[in-house]
């Protein structure tokens, strides 16, 4: 399936690292020059402001989905192309989801990780075959990673679905990952529960 549309997860709290802040209007640049439309939770503060603005200064198209009680002149981003306001937050997500090909965590908070995870589960139990990506600036996510690992090395993890996203440290890469994705063989194998034999051909 060819990417048209890409959802980003990230922060939006103020006063961070600018190299975050710089990392973030990249995306939104890079996203922009590529024709790629860019979906994200409309906000205007922190990474998601700074990716907004990368994307809208290059002539990009943005659509922000943001719940109704979000949309204050404080958070709400009021240049966007579309902005689309929903009630709840799990409305938010679901249209976010609904309209991506790709998504992309960009460093951010308990939202962004909790939006990371859920797409990612959605797709080890086979709700979409979207590639997923983690732009790791400044090493941020390398926690996170390390705990995945952890998870898989314990067994909590299949093998395979440690090759359900991608992780790039540049914005320059993470665009060429996506497109490049492919979902790892064997997703169904936790459904499946095959004997011994099997496990050995997908170690």
């Amino acid at each position: 399936m060819a990417i048209k549309t890409i959802c980003v997860y990230c922060g939006s709290a103020d006063h961070l690292h600018p190299d975050y802040v710089t990392g973030a209007r990249k995306m939104g640049e890079l996203i922009a020059r590529r024709k790629l439309h860019l979906v994200f939770g409309a906000g205007s503060t922190g990474l998601m402001g700074a990716l907004a603005d990368g994307a809208l200064a290059a002539g990009g198209e943005v659509t922000g989905i943001i719940p109704e009680y979000f949309n204050t002149p404080q958070l709400a981003h009021v240049q966007l192309t579309h902005l689309e306001v929903v009630e709840t937050i799990h409305q938010r997500k679901a249209r976010m989801a609904e309209l991506a090909d790709a998504f992309i965590a960009l460093p951010g908070g308990y939202g962004t990780f909790e939006e990371f995870f859920e797409i990612l589960t959605w797709a080890q139990i086979g709700l979409h075959q979207k590639p997923i990506g983690i732009l790791n600036l400044r090493g941020y996510f390398d926690p996170m990673l390390k705990m995945i690992e952890h998870a898989r090395s314990e067994g909590f993890i299949y093998n395979e679905h440690n090759s359900l996203f991608v992780h790039v440290e540049q914005p320059e890469e993470m665009l060429t990952k996506l497109e490049k994705f492919q979902l790892p063989v064997g997703l169904d194998r936790w459904l499946l529960r095959p004997d011994e034999n099997s496990l050995a051909s997908h170690p």
